[in-house]
């Protein structure tokens, strides 16, 4: 047990860190990278497993999870509400070079031989992307939805809907049982401690 709990940051070993905010029971592992901190908000009962990246401005709600090897480039923000998360190897990019061949591509060139183009990816509550999904700029991950295991999503999705493929497309309706189980739980976390 000792083993696992030195794997995680300790509370001042966070604060040390330089976070915008950083909320209560926040495990984040010693081999999470963060860039830019001081732009990224994180919120209660996240865990941040090991090799992931933050970067830029990110907005993490409560009861999050990032799975080993999720990349979160936030240079144009990127929202995760409270119960979403992320599997393994999800990459989220809210901002993408111009590859189409008239503007050169990378953060160490000037800006003005490059083109940028992007927006904030906003990822609604209990959304959940599967293993390997990648997640392209500008889009909403509604309320509910999910992606199977390496999806490319290129639109926004619609809520309370399974996604899966290459680009992602709609396979079925998602239940909403989840919801009577959230409700319980935090009708549970509310009550005292015997």
């Amino acid at each position: 047990m000792t083993e696992v709990i030195h794997s995680f940051y300790s509370r001042e070993e966070l604060e040390e860190i330089g976070f915008k905010r950083v909320g209560t029971q926040v495990l984040i592992s010693r081999k999470a990278s963060f860039y830019q901190p001081g732009r990224i908000s994180i919120g209660d009962h996240v865990r941040i497993d090991d090799f992931c990246i933050l970067s830029g401005v990110i907005t993490l709600g409560s009861y999050i999870h990032l799975s080993a090897h999720c990349c979160l480039y936030g240079s144009q923000g990127i929202v995760m509400e409270d119960f979403s998360g992320l599997s393994p190897r999800v990459t989220v990019f809210s901002a993408s070079d111009d590859f189409g061949g008239d503007f050169l591509i990378g953060p160490m060139v000037p800006d003005p031989y490059t083109h940028v183009t992007g927006g904030t990816i906003r990822i609604e509550r209990y959304v959940q992307a599967g293993a390997g999904s990648v997640i392209f700029p500008g889009l909403t991950l509604h309320e509910g939805s999910v992606t199977g295991a390496l999806s490319l999503v290129n639109r926004s999705l619609d809520a309370w809907t399974i996604y899966a493929g290459i680009p992602a497309r709609a396979i079925r309706p998602r239940s909403r049982g989840l919801l009577q189980k959230v409700s319980s739980f935090l009708h549970d976390q509310e009550k005292p401690t015997p």
